[in-house]
């Protein structure tokens, strides 16, 4: 039959755990809501981000339970990522050697 890699030790995350994960979630949400509302001109969309990264790291950690697995499933975890940043990188770089003729 089908072996299991993990260990027979399993992880109890409480409701207490996941109340406050929640909490934290919505907090974000009405965060992000607010300053929806407010002019910080190109800000705006950086604090976007910045509160949805930490909304997807509090999901991987504790709903994914990404904080209890092993260094390999954190690596397939984080490898994607990496490839998002060096997309992203690159393109930002790719924009920098463009000529914009002025017209006029």
């Amino acid at each position: 039959m089908s072996e299991h890699t993990h260990s027979e030790a399993r992880h109890i995350t409480g409701y207490k755990t996941y109340f406050i994960v929640w909490v934290l979630l919505m907090i974000l949400t009405a965060t992000t809501v607010y300053v929806s509302y407010l002019d910080f001109g190109t800000l705006n969309i950086v604090i976007a981000m910045v509160v949805a990264s930490i909304k997807a790291v509090a999901v991987a950690l504790f709903f994914m339970h990404l904080k209890f697995e092993d260094s390999i499933t954190w690596l397939f975890a984080l490898f994607p990522l990496v490839l998002l940043f060096l997309l992203i990188g690159m393109t930002i770089l790719d924009t920098f050697t463009r000529f914009f003729p002025i017209a006029g």
